[in-house]
């Protein structure tokens, strides 16, 4: 592992201290301890494998099973000016002798999108069909939808059941009701996402290494369950003020405004263990990423970051974005740098930032608050690592610089801030740098009195902010945080995450935003 040498002049703006080594991937974290890590080959091969659209379609004598020209009848015609279409498939009898399927019917019963004609039968159910044996009959599906309604789900699911002699088969439907870019597990060059219509990722897609994928002002990205964004290459995300650019799930009734878990994928192993991926994951490799003004929400994991890749400027620079709602982590950073400033990272089942075997970090007028609500929470908002151990051993990461300046970090329980660099109540021998300045704080017993640490911060009280339930982070009139941030970061960021301007009255406020009495 090389290393580099950690400015320690923090009268100038700071810089990002850079290093390589190599990838590894958490699969799990762990006070103190770390699982085991994976190697990204076999990561990207099962990512492949995993989310394959089409599985087997089964074609030979299956001892009185049916057999299908499909398993799933997808309904990818974008509907702008009608709302109905048709497809068919054909149910196989590769049996030597006649079949009778006791039963053909929709699962969603009368309340179904789809209606059937089974075989010249208009119906949604029938009893007692005859497949003459190595026949087949047709089944035609529509789907009647109402493209102009917006909050239309953006896929609609149902499924043809089949039960034939006490054995129970399936053919998926899906559909997509709204006029959207459709990305059914795809790969992408350089190009442009446009915001004339939402996006809707159905499986994964991946920016090739190499390649930029620029995102343009007001873009809706949507995610079908279990379905991310890989980055190998570098991501660009432009959003603005007026115009953010949104990565969500697909379901678009208000009861699914702040529900966590919605998208996001996994990949599960035969021993039975989970790997999450982020819901915006950069691959070992990825560079240059920018994402501003960027709303991220509702996922299992947001953003997750795997290794260093250039010794010039940060993995990932985040502005102006909110992260929210997730199961898992609101951000996880492994090996890997970020430059942050008015960002809300918030309500995350375990960590809403964790920055892991060692790496290089510096988040300016940050609000990070963890009351998620979803179960029970026993992990710090903010975690800070630089080892983990493998079959008894322990490898060890240089942390060189994690610095947290004018930020807010709260939440619902004593302790918010961790650091995990210790075994058996040791220090592992790596370099473990980080710095709060004037920073608002939860940290219930832990001791900061050391300077060299601990700069003019707030300790345990409430930041006040105006209404969490809501979601609503700006401070109230008596908030604590008001004009104690450290002006000499705030002249780098002079607006808040609305655009205030910060510099205007007694002082800057620590976190996202700025206080604006009212006159």
């Amino acid at each position: 592992m090389n290393t580099c040498k950690f400015s320690e002049n923090i009268k100038r703006k700071p810089i990002i201290q850079y290093y390589r080594h190599p990838p590894v991937i958490l699969l799990h974290l762990k006070k103190n301890y770390m699982r085991i890590p994976v190697g990204y080959w076999v990561a990207a091969i099962l990512v492949i494998l995993i989310f394959s659209c089409e599985k087997p379609v089964s074609n030979g004598t299956l001892d009185g099973k049916l057999a299908f020209s499909a398993d799933t009848v997808i309904f990818d015609t974008i509907f702008t000016t009608i709302g109905s279409t048709t497809k068919n498939f054909r149910v196989y009898n590769p049996n030597n002798q006649l079949i009778v399927v006791d039963r053909i019917y929709l699962a969603g019963s009368s309340s179904s999108r789809y209606r059937l004609n089974i075989d010249g039968n208009q119906t949604i159910q029938i009893e007692d069909v005859e497949i003459p044996a190595k026949d087949s009959i047709f089944i035609f599906v529509e789907v009647t939808l109402d493209p102009t309604n917006q909050n239309e789900p953006m896929v609609i699911q149902d499924s043809i059941v089949f039960m034939t002699n006490g054995d129970t088969q399936d053919v998926d439907l899906v559909s997509f009701g709204q006029d959207v870019h459709l990305m059914v597990v795809d790969t992408v060059g350089t190009e442009t996402w446009h915001n004339d219509k939402p996006y809707l990722v159905y499986g994964y897609v991946y920016v090739d290494s190499l390649e930029t994928l620029t995102i343009e002002p007001g873009t809706n990205i949507h995610f079908h369950k279990r379905s991310s964004m890989l980055v190998g290459g570098t991501l660009e995300v432009n959003g603005t003020l007026e115009e953010p650019v949104s990565f969500l799930g697909d379901r678009l009734e208000h009861f699914y405004d702040d529900i966590p878990g919605q998208w996001g994928a996994w990949i599960e192993y035969d021993n039975g263990g989970l790997y999450i991926l982020g819901g915006i994951h950069f691959l070992n490799g990825s560079k240059d990423n920018i994402i501003n003004y960027g709303i991220i929400k509702n996922a299992i994991k947001g953003i997750q970051l795997d290794s260093l890749a250039s010794v010039e400027r940060p993995t990932l620079t985040l502005s102006n974005t909110v992260i929210a709602n997730m199961t898992v982590a609101g951000i996880l950073a492994q090996s890997s740098t970020i430059l942050a400033n008015n960002c809300v990272i918030t309500d995350c089942g375990t960590h809403c930032v964790a920055l892991t075997l060692g790496g290089s970090y510096e988040f300016y007028h940050c609000t990070i608050s963890n009351n998620y609500g979803v179960g029970s929470r026993t992990d710090p908002s903010v975690v800070l690592n630089n080892f983990f151990v493998y079959d008894g051993s322990a490898y060890v990461y240089n942390l060189y610089n994690a610095l947290f300046s004018n930020c807010i970090i709260t939440g619902s329980r004593g302790m918010e801030i961790e650091f995990w660099n210790t075994i058996d109540d040791k220090p592992v021998p790596g370099e473990f740098s980080y710095i709060f300045d004037h920073c608002l704080v939860q940290v219930d017993t832990l001791k900061t009195t050391n300077t060299d640490h601990w700069k003019s911060i707030i300790k345990n009280v409430n930041p006040r902010f105006m209404n969490t339930v809501e979601n609503d982070y700006h401070l109230d009139t008596l908030s604590p945080a008001m004009n104690r941030a450290n002006p000499e970061y705030s002249l780098y960021y002079p607006l808040d995450l609305d655009g205030v301007e910060r510099l205007k009255d007694k002082g800057p406020d620590i976190g996202a935003f700025e206080r604006v009495e009212d006159k």
